[in-house]
């Protein structure tokens, strides 16, 4: 177990890291999924919050800034046309779930409870990121989301006690950028289908 200041080192990376992706986003070597990107300012908000309604601490910090760097590469993609992804009847589809979960939260109120749902509306809106970057790996850069993976997973490795409060939405991300990460990394790239700025993408 790690001391529990080195969660402000995890969120440190993660912030390099984020700032990796804006800067990719700008330039347009990236096309992020803007229902993913929409979706992921919220979430991890609304979780934050419930963290620190439940008592989580410094870990609430890494979950927040979590959400605020997807507002700020939200805000990128617009500004790039070569970062702009075009949108499917599928990522609308798990952007309006991802909502229903959010809704939940409002609903509900309690701790736990929001916290769950935030990571199942953040797993839907993951849905159309993962699978672009299975199919289309080309279209991220891998080395901002092994970083958010290492920072996140520092902030894990700082956790004292087990609760959910403290470690549901940090284990959840961890294994989410971990994947687009691999699949950034790993999966071949195929040129011949890499979808132009303007080609929507069935999924």
């Amino acid at each position: 177990m790690l001391p529990g200041w080195l969660v402000v080192i995890g969120t440190a990376i993660s912030a390099i890291s984020g700032l990796g992706y804006l800067v990719s986003t700008i330039r347009g070597k990236v096309r992020p999924n803007r229902v993913t990107y929409f979706m992921w300012s919220i979430a991890p908000i609304v979780s934050a919050v419930a963290e620190v309604s439940q008592g989580a601490g410094l870990l609430a910090i890494q979950t927040f800034s979590m959400g605020l760097f997807p507002v700020l590469t939200l805000l990128a993609s617009l500004t790039n046309k070569k970062a702009e992804w075009k949108l499917t009847k599928f990522d609308l589809l798990c952007g309006v779930l991802s909502a229903v979960g959010l809704a939940l939260w409002l609903i509900t109120k309690v701790g736990d409870i929001a916290i769950t749902f935030s990571i199942l509306a953040d797993g839907l809106a993951s849905l159309p990121t993962i699978i672009k970057a299975y199919r289309f790996p080309e279209s991220e850069v891998a080395w901002p989301w092994f970083a958010t993976a290492l920072g996140v997973g520092v902030s894990v490795l700082t956790i004292k006690q087990w609760t959910l409060a403290n470690y549901g939405f940090l284990v959840y991300s961890f294994v989410v950028v971990l994947l687009v990460a691999l699949f950034a990394k790993y999966r071949p790239r195929s040129k011949a289908h890499q979808p132009a700025p303007d080609e929507t993408v069935m999924l």
